[in-house]
């Protein structure tokens, strides 16, 4: 049984995505160990065979289908064993983790919480429940139902850096900024501690998110510098905590870019300095950020470099069968064609370039790796349509958008000047009053306009 525990650490956070021919590697060779010892009881032999399914030596059978084999054993040893607690802990995480990113259901999401949320009345200290209730509802639909767990989590495990920074999932996806804030600044503190770079760099991630939507910048600056050093000191061939190198490159191409991005500063955004890691959804960031950066200034060439390089990043993910990974490249891709397009004059191409991409944002999830998109499409497309004096149609797209991302600044900032335009000012003030709640105490200019319509 230590053997299936070096097993199914090494395939790692089951929702971190894509996993490395190194971890691969490692969970076969604990896989083979295990059963060469022989496990002592008919139950430890079915939990051993079911993490085996991670690592089938067949190399033509995907990831998830790996997941999906797994999630379907996993289901088999909790139904043998009805008394065994951990069993069903453990299915419904492969429940969760194994979810289709584009079922708008979320059945495996939901089963997986109902099961969770049983054991939780039962051992409400539990910290494995906690966690796990935060990620099967880690989605804007079922996020408040993580309401209680997320609230607990961080009181059960309290020097623990990552139960610390996960309750801020929940409040990020229902846009509770001040909560996420308070959350991540915890978790970055003890994993700075406890020397875990990467734990600090993924909250640092969602902190400076949390501050941008409230529209303090000059901490998200902080931050962004602040982070940059961090990841200097980083290592990722001895990295300790729960967030992965893969997260610590992550963070490090996305606080930037974010803070230019979020701040619609598309000059800075421009010269966002480019990242290479192993991992192509990191490095596509940046491309992203240049590529709007460039489309906003009207540079063409620039704008068509950033569209090629994101191609070729999504054509590798693609290769490597990284599907949803290459599926957000491919969304990020379009996005700064469809600005590219706008800025050639093409405005019919730019709006359906946008509502494509926002058609695919819209039958996907994001990865617990973010805390939120690089600038929405509809909040893109809302903001196209009222330049071009389209404002009802704006409106649409900008509640679409606060549906998915709840509390999003340039969301509600789009959706009350589109009111208005729109001939709707009740509608207007009440989404003028709410940004205006979540940012109180903000220097952004575009708040002051606001301010005059209240």
């Amino acid at each position: 049984m230590a053997y299936w525990g070096i097993a199914l650490s090494s395939w790692g956070n089951p929702f971190a995505g894509f996993k490395s021919p190194a971890q691969l590697a490692s969970g076969s060779e604990a896989v083979r160990r295990a059963r060469a010892v022989g496990a002592r009881t008919a139950r430890e032999r079915t939990y051993i065979d079911a993490v085996g399914q991670l690592y089938v030596e067949d190399t033509r059978v995907l990831q998830p289908a790996r997941m999906q084999a797994y999630e379907a054993a996993m289901g088999s040893v909790a139904a043998a064993n009805p008394t065994d607690t951990e069993a069903t802990i453990f299915y419904a995480l492969a429940l969760a983790a194994a979810a289709d990113p584009g079922d708008k259901s979320y059945a495996r999401q939901i089963k997986a919480g109902a099961l969770l949320e049983r054991l939780f009345v039962r051992f409400p200290d539990h910290p494995g429940l906690a966690h796990y209730i935060i990620h099967a509802y880690d989605e804007p639909a079922l996020a408040a139902h993580a309401a209680e767990a997320a609230r607990r989590y961080a009181a059960i495990a309290p020097s623990t850096p990552h139960a610390l920074h996960m309750p801020s999932h929940t409040f990020t996806r229902v846009g509770d900024w001040e909560a996420s804030i308070k959350a991540n600044l915890s978790s970055a503190s003890a994993a700075q501690a406890a020397g875990q770079p990467a734990d600090v760099l993924h909250a640092n991630d969602y902190l400076v998110y949390a501050y941008l939507q409230t529209g303090q910048d000059r901490l998200a600056e902080d931050l962004v510098r602040s982070s940059a050093e961090i990841f200097q000191a980083f290592d990722p061939a001895h990295a300790t905590g729960a967030a992965p190198p893969s997260a610590a490159f992550y963070a490090h191409a996305a606080i930037p870019a974010r803070y230019t991005l979020e701040r619609h500063a598309w000059a800075e955004a421009a010269h966002v300095a480019s990242v290479s890691s192993p991992f192509g959804n990191a490095n596509a960031i940046s491309y992203f950020a240049r590529g709007m950066g460039a489309a906003q200034l009207r540079d063409d060439v620039a704008a068509t470099e950033a569209v090629v390089a994101l191609g070729q990043i999504r054509d590798t993910l693609a290769r490597s069968h990284d599907d949803y990974w290459a599926g957000q490249v491919e969304i990020q891709r379009q996005k700064v064609a469809a600005m590219q397009a706008r800025a050639r004059g093409e405005v019919a191409g730019a709006i359906a370039g946008l509502r494509a991409a926002a058609t695919l944002e819209d039958r996907t999830e994001l990865a617990s790796v973010t805390p939120g998109p690089f600038l929405p499409a509809r909040e893109m497309l809302g903001e196209l349509l009222l330049e071009h004096d389209k404002p009802g149609e704006a409106l649409t797209e900008f509640r679409a958008s606060l549906v998915r991302e709840p509390n999003r600044f340039w969301s509600l900032y789009g959706a009350a000047k589109a009111a208005k335009l729109a001939g709707q000012p009740g509608v207007a003030r009440s989404y003028a009053e709410q940004l205006l709640r979540i940012t109180a105490g903000s220097t952004r200019p575009e708040l002051g306009e606001l301010r005059y319509r209240k």
